[in-house]
């Protein structure tokens, strides 16, 4: 009897063919993989890749700390109900004109952002910002793989999301060369310019994403849902495709959400004390706080890419195993030198592994995914682990009230230890990681996105078609008989 494998398949050496499809023919150049990218992929990807790592800049302004980090909880909440709700209109009226409104509404909320003038109009206005940010990653993240070619998926996967370090990488340039700067020049708050930054340049993916068209992939796929007997009730038929999917896919659900758990808490163990650290316990100052922060996200680019790349040869979940082990083992190496050098060695390599492991989440969420649901799935799983991950704030807070060290410039002093308490987090997370992924699901490598029989069985039950067989003609006659000859043909 032959016994089941807890890893799913994870330490599997695959055949030839297995090989070849899991591939998806790329070559191991690549550059070769991006000779290989027509130029409306290219358009595509840097479109998407423009709507993602624009919306992550972060803005400093005059509240507290302890305000900012309620509005910050508040906003990774509300990001869960914009993933699902922009997510389901993306995939049932498709991905253009919903994220160019989309994008057009997060500019006018960081504008409004600028000019709030009391706390509660400053959580009202991030509440309502956070709903229209959870929209953006599942329906860029759709757009950019189904129609890309599945030799680039790897590579592409890790540059789409280091976007989320770009956007990070330009934050802190900003907040470098202005918001540490203690001027008002124009009669302009330093802080303001970031989100004047940030509303310039979603207006302007607004812009893009709309002059560009809806993808092929999307486009085919309505053209069979037009062709089906239930078209008649467009809404009814989406709605009963939801359930068809929970029904089937449930374990990829459930799975993906504690995936997303885990890797937005591996994000915000290793970032969210970093600037405190560097200051309070390094004894640095915020300008070099801020030029390290850009360091630690040029290394999460290289990784991201790097690591992107290999999982199309090694497999996703080889690819992430490795890079959250790499992020583990040069924590020692993140916290414990005191020179800038050391400092800057230490925090590159940390994000080098951290969001190397990321950079291969789009891709691998994406083959997961049920096809008509490539927009709200991923995008859901990815919100809901980011809302779970709103409680680190009070975890890390918790420790560092338990663990202090000497100030760097009052000896006699004791402060919080952020330091310690984000490598015991970032430790613990990793650990998680690697069980999670380890025993998780194997994702369809190479699957082709735009293979509509998967897209028609799945919305069709058994029974409905041997209903559409006995279809009243005088009602649909003539509806059916194109939607069984379209699967005749596929």
């Amino acid at each position: 009897m032959k016994l089941a494998d807890p890893t799913h398949g994870l330490f599997h050496l695959p055949d030839e063919q297995e090989r070849i499809r899991m591939r998806g023919g790329a070559p191991l150049n690549p550059l070769k993989i991006f000779a290989m990218l027509t130029p409306m992929e290219w358009i595509r990807a840097f479109r998407e890749e423009h709507s993602w790592y624009f919306n992550q800049e972060i803005g400093y302004n005059k509240y507290t700390d302890s305000q900012i980090t309620y509005a910050i909880m508040l906003t990774l909440i509300l990001r869960s109900f914009g993933a699902l709700a922009l997510g389901v209109l993306s995939d049932r009226f498709g991905r253009r004109w919903t994220l160019t409104v989309n994008m057009f509404v997060v500019g006018a909320l960081s504008l409004s952002t600028a000019y709030c003038k009391t706390l509660a109009s400053f959580l009202g206005v991030r509440c309502v910002f956070g709903i229209a940010m959870g929209g953006i990653w599942g329906m860029a993240n759709a757009t950019v793989m189904e129609d890309l070619n599945p030799a680039a998926r790897g590579v592409m996967s890790g540059i789409f999301q280091q976007g989320y370090a770009m956007g990070y990488l330009i934050a802190a340039g900003v907040n470098l060369g202005w918001v540490n700067k203690n001027v008002k020049p124009n009669g302009i708050a330093p802080w303001e310019y970031l989100f004047y930054l940030g509303t310039g340049l979603s207006f302007a993916a607004g812009i893009f994403r709309a002059i560009l068209p809806e993808g092929d992939n999307y486009r085919e796929q309505q053209r069979l849902r037009k062709l089906k007997p239930s078209s008649k009730n467009p809404m009814r038929a989406f709605f009963r495709d939801v359930g068809h999917m929970l029904a089937k896919y449930w374990p990829e659900c459930i799975f993906s959400i504690l995936l997303m758990i885990g890797f937005n808490f591996f994000s915000h163990s290793s970032q969210d004390l970093y600037p405190t650290m560097i200051e309070n316990v390094k004894g640095r100052s915020s300008d070099d706080a801020s030029s390290l922060t850009m360091i630690s996200n040029a290394g999460a680019i290289v990784g991201g890419i790097i690591a992107g790349y290999l999982s199309q040869y090694t497999g996703r979940r080889i690819a992430m195993i490795f890079f959250i082990i790499l992020a583990g083992v040069v924590v020692p190496a993140w916290i414990l030198p005191n020179s800038y050098s050391g400092l800057a060695a230490g925090a590159f390599f940390v994000q080098f592994g951290v969001q190397g492991s990321w950079g291969v989440v789009p891709i691998y969420l994406s083959e997961l995914s049920p096809p008509n649901f490539r927009a709200t799935f991923p995008g859901l799983a990815y919100q809901l682990g980011n809302m779970a991950s709103s409680a680190s704030a009070t975890i890390e807070s918790t420790g560092g009230n338990n663990i202090k060290t000497p100030d760097p410039h009052n000896p006699s002093k004791m402060i919080e230890d952020s330091a310690t308490v984000s490598a015991i987090l970032l430790g613990c997370v990793a650990a998680y990681l690697l069980i999670i992924i380890v025993f998780g699901m194997e994702p369809r490598q190479g699957r082709d996105f735009a293979t509509s029989e998967e897209k028609i069985t799945e919305a069709e039950p058994a029974q409905d078609e041997e209903a559409i067989v006995h279809v009243d003609s005088t009602e649909s006659g003539s509806d059916t008989k194109n939607y069984l000859e379209e699967r005749e043909r596929i």
